[in-house]
């Protein structure tokens, strides 16, 4: 039936203008790889800064990390779009899109690595410092080292956020996969084949990392368990525990 959203007719539209939502596909792709580059930057700086003991960087982290996450990505994106032309700064819309969803995911990645940190051992900080580590070369090479394997299931499913917030970019024309699928559904009036045809191209991005990060968590709360048992055993036969962790008789 030509009156069905999902006709045939449709999806032979939709077949003849796939290049149109390839294009989408391939710049929504980059946008992601881009912000979250930058995203895991910002995440790792403003991570640290809020574990710092300095209260001047712990409350810029702080203020960095409240502002973004209470306000509504499209509200940045929306200013970036209209509001920096009057300050002079002109953005193109790919970098827009990278600069608004890489600041908006990295205040959502600085509490993952915040909170990675703060999951490590003070003592670990403490042997370090009396080594005649700075604080820098402890977070870079005692760590931080050590936090990228706890949060690296968060990480993965802040990525797959990531993907889904380009959407956003179909509100300024961004030449995103969500544009150009609405430019083809109210423009050809394909509705019901190019929304599903989007939808399933977001799917192909986010379930192999949704995935990956499932197996990460069980893979680690695993390895917790196992911990735990050793632990338990080694307290019954009266084994320090420090020969448990390291596997050393």
């Amino acid at each position: 039936m030509k009156s069905s959203p999902f006709s045939i007719d449709k999806w032979r539209i939709l077949a003849g203008e796939w290049t149109a939502l390839g294009n989408g596909f391939l710049q929504t792709l980059a946008v992601a790889v881009l912000a979250l580059l930058l995203a895991l930057a910002l995440g790792i700086l403003f991570g640290i800064l809020s574990t710092s003991g300095n209260k001047t960087c712990k409350a810029i982290g702080r203020v960095y990390v409240e502002f973004i996450q209470n306000t509504p990505l499209v509200i940045q994106v929306f200013f970036l779009y209209n509001g920096l032309p009057y300050l002079g700064i002109m953005l193109g819309k790919f970098s827009i899109g990278v600069l608004g969803i890489g600041v908006y995911t990295g205040a959502y990645i600085s509490e993952v690595v915040r909170t990675g940190i703060q999951s490590i051992p003070v003592g670990q900080t403490e042997a370090a410092r009396s080594q005649g580590f700075t604080y820098v070369q402890t977070m870079r090479y005692i760590i931080l080292p050590q936090t990228v394997k706890i949060i690296l299931p968060p990480l993965t499913n802040q990525a797959v956020n990531l993907i889904k917030n380009t959407s956003v970019l179909a509100m300024i024309a961004g030449g995103d996969l969500m544009y150009r699928a609405d430019n083809l559904a109210t423009g050809r009036l394909i509705y019901g084949p190019a929304y599903i045809t989007a939808g399933i191209l977001y799917f192909l991005l986010c379930f192999p990392l949704s995935s990956y990060a499932r197996k990460l968590e069980q893979k680690l709360k695993k390895k917790e368990v196992r911990t735990i048992s050793q632990a338990e055993a080694a307290i019954a036969r009266d084994t320090p525990i420090e020969i448990v962790q390291t596997g050393r008789v």
